[in-house]
C-alpha cells in the first residue's frame, strides 16, 4: 500500500499529465541510512510514465514537466528516477 507522499505523487501526475501508463516505485528501503534518508520511508522513488503531454519533448523538458506536476512535493523527495516510456 502506498504511503501518503507516493499517493499524492500519483494523484498529481495523473491530474497534470494524464498518463497512459504510470508506475511509481518506492525505493526508500534500499537507501536506509544513506544520505537523504529522512526516516519517513518515502524519500527515494523511481517513476515510469508514458503521457502524450511528454511526447516530443527532450529529456530535460520531460523532467521539468514531471517536476512541475509534482510541485512542492519535490521538496520532500530526496531522489527521483524518471523513465519516460
Amino acid at each position: 500500500m502506498p504511503g501518503p507522499l507516493e499517493a499524492e505523487m500519483h494523484r498529481r501526475l495523473a491530474a497534470a499529465l494524464t498518463p497512459t501508463q504510470l508506475a511509481i516505485s518506492n525505493e526508500s528501503a534500499r537507501h536506509h541510512g544513506h544520505a537523504g534518508d529522512d526516516g519517513s520511508g518515502e524519500s527515494h522513488f523511481a517513476l515510469e510514465i508514458s503521457a502524450p503531454a511528454l511526447a516530443g519533448l527532450n529529456r530535460v523538458a520531460q523532467q521539468r514537466a514531471v517536476y512541475a506536476a509534482l510541485g512542492d512535493l519535490m521538496d520532500k523527495i530526496h531522489a527521483l528516477s524518471i523513465k519516460v516510456l
